[in-house]
């Protein structure tokens, strides 16, 4: 049973709910209590017994056919004080009761009736109410009747319902399967709906932004490649003409020019590829998966700090590496590359020492990186992630970088179904936490 249903479902009963209590009190406003009539009507022998038998008996007959009553029916007759009738009849009835009328009290399977209003009965008869208790009153198989006509007038409403809704929850669940793996990056897919079903209007508008968002994000794409491999033409040629340069001009003072222009081209060549690298990341979808397999976790950080000596060879590299890391399902070079990235950034910033810890847990692996340099102020830790973002202390080119190496790092810890997240260090520096689930997605 669907969640929709069951707000129709609920819904629907309270209305009725809502509907019989407001029937119930107008019909009780303007025409009395029914409940009161229907008592009324099963206790009508006995009223016209006493209507038309007793009280057509003169003072001296009546209290003799109100005894010879008594022993043919059933109901026990008794003759209580007006007082005591007032102090058991409701505060509504009392006007009622005070004009002579026969008063039903339904509960009690009972009514009260004045003997009369002056007093010509018998000495005191005004002063005296008739109680007829034991009446064959009965009103549970009305109510029942009552609840049975709702009850199909409720199944009547929620068939047709809950037969639509069942339609209806089973398109939006199509619909919510569909967004969720365009949210995931899978961009063919789309919503398959018949121009009969309800949420077709909504499926088509959902197709049509999918289209638009693929669009733009193909373009987006092919530009990024365009542009790129347009760059990487005249980086090389400019490469072609420094090297003809060199070779031809042997003066000593051009020489510091020319490996300042040297290092302005393997900049530029750095900056395409890591342009090239976050588009890959970007794109990277269910039609084009990165290269899982299982890899010692252990072993891989090691030749990747290995790799980094010509960085790390300045500073105290502290590893605190689990003997129970075993092995993970990843993506070795995607991996080691965001590793390598926090290693490249600490050894930046680091005062002199940095720590790489990876413990494992029932359900993830946790890499930290931290350093005792300046830290990360808490408004820019989350910005830190976005590309071409530089914190101020970053932007002159001692430092260096372009904003996008922590950008490649979460776009690949997140490619692994895992988080990155940026702490204030215990020595005051950075500290990167990379959490992995055991089982790749």
């Amino acid at each position: 049973m669907n969640r929709l249903f069951l707000r129709f479902f609920a819904l629907v009963m309270l209305s009725i709910s809502v509907a019989t209590l407001a029937i119930y009190a107008s019909i009780t406003l303007f025409f009395g209590d029914p409940l009161d009539e229907v008592a009324q009507q099963q206790a009508s022998g006995q009223i016209l017994l006493l209507t038309e038998y007793v009280d057509q008996a003169g003072p001296d007959e009546w209290l003799t056919r109100l005894n010879k009553i008594r022993e043919i029916t059933h109901a026990r007759l008794e003759l209580i004080p007006l007082q005591s009738a007032q102090a058991k009849v409701v505060a509504a009835k009392q006007a009622q009761l005070m004009r002579g009328e026969v008063v039903i009290d339904v509960a009690g399977k009972s009514f009260y009736r004045r003997v009369d209003l002056k007093g010509e009965r018998y000495i005191g008869s005004d002063e005296e109410v008739i109680h007829a208790q034991e009446l064959p009153i009965n009103v549970a198989p009305v109510l029942k009747t009552e609840a049975l006509r709702y009850i199909i007038v409720a199944l009547c409403l929620l068939i047709p319902i809950a037969i639509w809704s069942s339609t209806h929850w089973r398109g939006l669940q199509a619909l919510e399967k569909v967004a969720d793996e365009f949210g995931a990056g899978h961009l063919k897919v789309r919503a398959q709906t018949s121009e009969r079903d309800s949420i077709y209007p909504l499926a088509q508008r959902m197709n049509q932004m999918a289209t638009r968002i693929e669009a733009l994000l193909e373009a987006q794409k092919n530009l990024l490649h365009s542009v790129s491999h347009e760059l990487r033409t005249p980086i090389a040629r400019l490469e072609f003409a420094l090297e003809l340069l060199r070779n031809a001009a042997k003066n000593p003072q051009l020489e510091p020019r020319m490996q300042a222009m040297e290092a302005d081209v393997a900049e530029l060549n750095a900056l395409v590829s890591e342009l090239l690298d976050l588009g890959k990341l970007d794109q990277l979808d269910h039609d084009a998966k990165h290269n899982c397999s299982e890899i010692e976790l252990s072993d891989s950080l090691k030749n990747c700090v290995a790799g980094l000596q010509h960085v790390l060879a300045e500073h105290q590299l502290v590893m605190d590496l689990a003997t129970d890391l075993g092995s993970l399902r990843a993506d070795q070079r995607l991996l080691m590359r965001a590793v390598s990235n926090l290693l490249r950034n600490a050894a930046k910033y680091t005062s002199g020492r940095i720590w790489l810890v990876a413990k494992r847990t029932d359900s993830t692996v946790e890499i930290v990186l931290e350093d005792d340099g300046p830290g990360i102020p808490a408004a820019e830790r989350e910005r830190i992630f976005e590309a071409f973002y530089r914190l101020d202390r970053s932007r002159d080119r001692n430092t260096g970088g372009f904003g996008l190496g922590l950008a490649i790092t979460r776009k690949a810890i997140a490619a692994h179904g895992g988080q990155i997240v940026v702490q204030e260090g215990q020595f005051g520096g950075a500290r990167f936490i990379i959490s992995l689930p055991l089982q790749a997605p």
